[in-house]
């Protein structure tokens, strides 16, 4: 466990990763290790095989889990046995040549505007801190594209109403500003005053209605409880809200890289996923505009 717990410290320390992360990685490396040991005597977890790796796989598919749970697991172990490799505890990766198991190709249909509108318009006339909260919280998701976990952890020192620039916290602990619109400003304006109200010595801008820090479930919770009296879509989530940001601004014609930026990709291939509901609407536009399209 010691070397496992090492890989941990790197992840912590050095690549700074979330502590979710790493429970993640904790929790894969652990198990692994339980059957390297329960199996074969004989093995430590820097002298396995791929063969005995495979044993595993089996075994998990045996168990029903999931194809993709399996190639996270997967993920975890490499990651692992690279670091081994980079601290010359072992010469080569035992999964250096594994391939990931196939997977069903799923597609994440974004909201549309007019079931976020719909949802939007549920909020008139609130005057109340919860009722303003959950409206802040559905905006700043659908016109800034952030992560959940970004807009959990975002402070009062993080938004600038006057520059309307909003300082965001991404993965890796990596900043970036991302541009607030005016009615975005004039909704946090509102609810910043009510939020002083409330009993709460925190700094951060959301909290729950004990004044407490406000968690994931909750956010999850209440996206999907509003969305569900507008929407029949399967998944209703804070990142389909993100995914509509990016799907609406690339509707509109915004440039790939510049959305790249606001939604805190390391890489323009993330933010390619995006642009499949785009092509479609695309394809739309075309079909109704185009001269030949009315043409037998």
């Amino acid at each position: 466990m010691k070397l496992i717990q090492a890989f941990l410290d790197y992840l912590s320390f050095e690549k700074k990763y979330s502590k979710h992360t790493i429970i993640s990685y904790k929790t894969d490396l652990t198990a692994f290790n339980n059957f390297i040991k329960k199996e074969f005597d004989d093995t430590t977890i820097e002298k396995v095989h791929y063969t005995q790796i495979r044993t595993w796989i089996v075994q998990l598919i045996e168990n029903g889990i999931s194809n993709n749970s399996v190639n996270r697991k997967m993920s975890s172990l490499k990651t692992f046995y690279k670091f081994l490799i980079k601290t010359q505890t072992i010469k080569e990766n035992p999964l250096q040549k594994h391939q990931s198991l196939k997977t069903p190709k799923r597609v994440n249909v974004p909201f549309n505007q007019k079931e976020i509108y719909e949802v939007m318009e549920l909020f008139q006339n609130e005057t109340e801190f919860i009722p303003l909260r959950n409206q802040l919280i559905i905006e700043l998701f659908y016109t800034t594209g952030i992560r959940r976990s970004e807009l959990i952890n975002l402070k009062f020192s993080d938004v600038n109403l006057k520059s309307a620039m909003l300082k965001v916290f991404g993965k890796r602990n990596k900043e970036r500003y991302i541009p607030i619109l005016e009615a975005l400003n004039t909704s946090i304006s509102r609810y910043v005053e009510v939020r002083k109200e409330q009993e709460s010595k925190l700094d951060y801008l959301f909290i729950t209605k004990k004044g407490k820090k406000l968690y994931g479930t909750l956010v999850y919770r209440l996206i999907n409880n509003y969305f569900s009296s507008v929407s029949t879509k399967v998944k209703k989530s804070p990142h389909i809200l993100r995914h509509a940001f990016a799907t609406h601004l690339l509707n509109e014609g915004a440039d790939l890289n510049a959305v790249k930026e606001l939604l805190g990709h390391a890489s323009l291939a993330s933010t390619q996923v995006y642009t499949n509901s785009s092509l479609k609407e695309l394809k739309n536009v075309y079909n109704r505009a185009h001269p030949r399209a009315h043409k037998n």
